[in-house]
């Protein structure tokens, strides 16, 4: 998952993004983070309303047939970086992206 985050964190960079990703070990600290323009992912997504895709709002017709594995993406230990969810990181990039360009979403 490491290997994951900071390539991520990697391309919000070649974007223009202010990204880092900390490993705890190089802060004796407890958790690794990431931060993205000086913010942490976790708080970024608390100012966020997340819709899923398979959320009932959806036109039926529409509707993807959803693959799951487990539990829900909006269930993650929110003290870990590295159990955030796929589409909620991408979700914060996304937040982060348009602040950064006056776009505020």
């Amino acid at each position: 998952m490491r290997y994951y985050l900071e390539g991520l964190v990697d391309e919000m960079r070649s974007a223009g993004i202010n990204a880092e990703y900390v490993d705890s070990v190089a802060l004796d600290d407890e958790r690794n983070s990431v931060t993205i323009n000086g913010n942490f992912v976790q708080d970024i997504l608390k100012g966020l309303e997340i819709k899923m895709l398979e959320s009932d709002e959806c036109d039926p017709s529409f509707r993807p047939n959803m693959v799951t594995f487990g539990r829900p993406a909006t269930e993650w230990n929110k003290e870990e970086i590295e159990d955030v969810p796929d589409v909620l990181m991408k979700n914060a990039i996304s937040k982060a992206y348009a602040d950064m360009n006056g776009q505020g979403l």
